[in-house]
């Protein structure tokens, strides 16, 4: 009988102890949504200039297609960087390969701008933010010889994070000219770049280099 009453006072203080504890905690622990607005950014990621190889190099534009970009004045604003890495790229017999979204059939004539539309062969309809999937292109880059490949398109969280990163995870050079991307706001372009600088897994990170399309030369 005094076995159990002890070991009932024992319960009792355990369980006063246990509510006063509850009490003294924090009504919400620490975590990234409490501290938002408190992170500090990044530094700037540095930017680097590249001499390039035509040979083994693609110049990859993705989803620049007129209904998605014209709907995105930061898209729009990259068309003449895009037109002129696309001019230099052909000029020096790179291998250029598109992705073509938006509607029940895109077609090369729905690209953003006729001065880089895509010739046959070098498309295909393929939506979401991986190329790779389903696309044929890790085999089309591989028959080419191709060693680097850059990235440019919209939107930069999608289309080049994966591709760009879907590029390293198998084993090729990637290029992200930072004024060739955009996506809707500037924030998203930031967390992009981000991202392929530093953010992302050391896989990606360790085969891109950021850099803009006038430091590109082939």
């Amino acid at each position: 009988m005094k076995n159990t009453r002890t070991r009932s006072r024992y319960l009792t203080i355990a369980l006063t102890l246990s509510i006063a504890c509850l009490g003294t905690m924090p009504a919400h622990t620490a975590d990234i949504i409490t501290e938002w607005a408190t992170v500090k950014t990044p530094p700037v990621p540095e930017l680097k200039p590249v001499t390039l190889d035509g040979k083994t190099t693609a110049l990859l534009i993705l989803d620049m297609m007129k209904s998605g970009c014209t709907a995105r004045p930061r898209c729009v604003a990259t068309v003449p960087n895009v037109k002129k890495l696309h001019d230099a790229a052909r000029a020096a017999g790179a291998m250029l390969f598109y992705s073509l979204v938006g509607g029940d059939k895109p077609t090369p004539a729905d690209i953003m701008d006729p001065g880089f539309a895509p010739k046959e062969g070098e498309w295909v309809v393929q939506r979401g933010p991986d190329k790779f999937l389903g696309s044929g292109l890790d085999e089309r880059l591989k028959e080419r010889g191709i060693k680097t490949v850059i990235v440019c398109g919209t939107s930069a969280q999608g289309v080049v994070i994966g591709t760009g990163s879907g590029s390293a995870q198998r084993g090729y050079k990637v290029i992200v000219p930072v004024d060739c991307m955009s996506s809707e706001d500037p924030y998203m372009e930031q967390y992009a770049a981000w991202h392929m600088f530093k953010g992302g897994p050391a896989i990606v990170t360790s085969q891109t280099t950021l850099t803009r399309s006038d430091m590109i030369k082939f």
